[in-house]
């Protein structure tokens, strides 16, 4: 079985590429947001996924490495994937869509920042600036039912 490229795998080709980010993450309500930075290096699997390495320093964590899969399931008219990190053993499974506005909406399910053995609903907002810039906000669904920013990551290409 062969598949072909969709329309949707384009938007997936615009992350293809390395870059180097800076993310600020609130790892506390209440408290200031800590920066860290990083780099990622984008490839292309056949056209229909995306593989992403990062590499970087975690607050609170030091040295961690990253690993994002990403494709578009076209039976399923839904974009897939997975994240894992070196500093932590679940395994982040994505279902999403774009919204109007082409941004990439990827809703997964985790472990809660309470540290209790919680779960929590998380969605992960990734945009294409423009050619060289593109952003990640990760969001947790508060128990009013609204979405919280607690990370925000800013992408600039270097290759």
């Amino acid at each position: 079985m062969q598949a072909t490229p969709q329309k949707e795998h384009q938007w997936l080709d615009a992350l293809v590429g390395e870059w180097i980010s800076e993310i600020e993450c609130v790892m506390e309500p209440g408290k200031p947001a800590e920066v860290s930075h990083g780099t990622e290096r984008v490839r292309s699997l056949g056209g229909l996924w995306i593989l992403a390495e990062g590499q970087g320093d975690m607050p609170g964590v030091g040295p961690a490495t990253s690993l994002l899969t990403l494709g578009y399931d076209p039976q399923r008219k839904r974009y897939v994937g997975s994240f894992i990190a070196s500093m932590m053993t679940h395994q982040w499974l994505y279902d999403g869509g774009l919204d109007a506005a082409g941004r990439l909406a990827l809703d997964t399910e985790g472990p809660g920042m309470a540290g209790d053995g919680s779960t929590a609903k998380y969605r992960d907002v990734m945009e294409v600036v423009d050619r060289d810039h593109r952003t990640l906000t990760s969001h947790m669904l508060g128990d009013g039912g609204q979405w919280q920013v607690f990370m925000t990551a800013r992408y600039r290409r270097t290759k």
